[in-house]
């Protein structure tokens, strides 16, 4: 099956047909990737010269700005030059959320803003652990911040000037992932969740379907046999170009390329025209219950902790 699905469009707020809507929908849901070969984000002039490894504090993977606070981090720009960069920035965020609103409605009712990123390193020159390289094939979960079951999504663009792609790869279905990973994964500790929110390690309480999420996405990157021999493909993405994945769904670890824009957004589960697509309804058909339900770790009541 071909991963991607093209649709045709050269603006963030490009009016599409219902057909086209209703396609884009169900391929993304299937864990398909959107890709729209015509939409390039275009700089303005005095932008092009944040086109360059400078802009990062030589720390962070990337410069994240967060459209609630208004917050940007992980540069060492500073005074105008700062400022420039954060309206960069955020004109990316606004026009992902105009692209996600317009192409998939259903979405844009109840869509979450995460946070915005630009890349300026190039994928092969970012050192970490293995946890955190995203070279390796990999769904997304957050170990900080819980989503409790719903979904990621995220727009991206490529920007090179150089006319390089970004070269990912993309493994096989999310329910075949979990089948093979999910009896490697234990139950969580008892209290361990509870203990993770007291000391704020977490925002907010992990549920069971969190647990599970970044139990897959630790085991996928730390099983070299599965990342060099499970079902997957090569696929670039030129430069002025951009797409949108479920990434919580579709294996996929980035390989090479410099010069990236990327807004994560979430969806409930409810907005989508095929729930049942969802990590977390196919978690729960094959652990057998629910795992997003409130436990006596979450509820107000004094009485003693009990076991998860």
């Amino acid at each position: 099956m071909d991963p991607l699905e093209n649709i045709d469009g050269d603006s963030f707020d490009t009016v599409f047909p219902v057909p086209v809507m209703d396609r884009a929908a169900r391929a993304l849901e299937s864990g398909k990737v959107l890709f729209f070969p015509r939409l390039a984000f275009a700089l303005n002039a005095e932008e092009y010269a944040f086109l360059d490894p400078r802009c990062s504090d030589g720390r962070s993977k990337n410069i994240s700005y967060d459209p609630s606070s208004g917050v940007l981090k992980g540069t060492g720009l500073a005074g105008s030059e700062r400022e420039r960069l954060q309206a960069m920035v955020a004109r990316f965020a606004q026009s992902a959320h105009a692209l996600v609103a317009t192409l998939i409605p259903a979405y844009g009712r109840q869509l979450r803003m995460g946070r915005t990123s630009y890349r300026p390193i190039e994928v092969k020159e970012r050192p970490s652990s293995y946890r955190k390289d995203d070279s390796r094939l990999h769904v997304d979960a957050f170990p900080s911040r819980p989503n409790r079951g719903e979904r990621i999504l995220r727009v991206f663009s490529n920007v090179n000037p150089d006319g390089r792609g970004r070269i990912w790869r993309l493994g096989e279905p999310f329910e075949a992932c979990a089948k093979r990973f999910l009896p490697t994964l234990r139950r969580p500790l008892p209290g361990q969740r509870w203990l993770l929110r007291a000391t704020g390690l977490t925002a907010g309480y992990r549920t069971d379907y969190d647990h599970y999420m970044l139990g897959l996405h630790d085991a996928m990157k730390g099983d070299e046999h599965y990342q060099r021999h499970c079902r997957q493909c090569e696929v670039a993405f030129p430069a002025a170009t951009t797409w949108m994945v479920f990434t919580d769904q579709v294996a996929h670890a980035a390989m090479a390329g410099q010069y990236l824009f990327e807004q994560t957004f979430h969806v409930p589960v409810r907005c989508l025209q095929d729930p049942a697509s969802a990590p977390l309804a196919i978690l729960e058909r094959l652990l057998g219950r629910a795992l997003t339900a409130r436990t006596a770790q979450e509820a107000p009541q004094k009485r003693s902790i009990r076991a998860s």
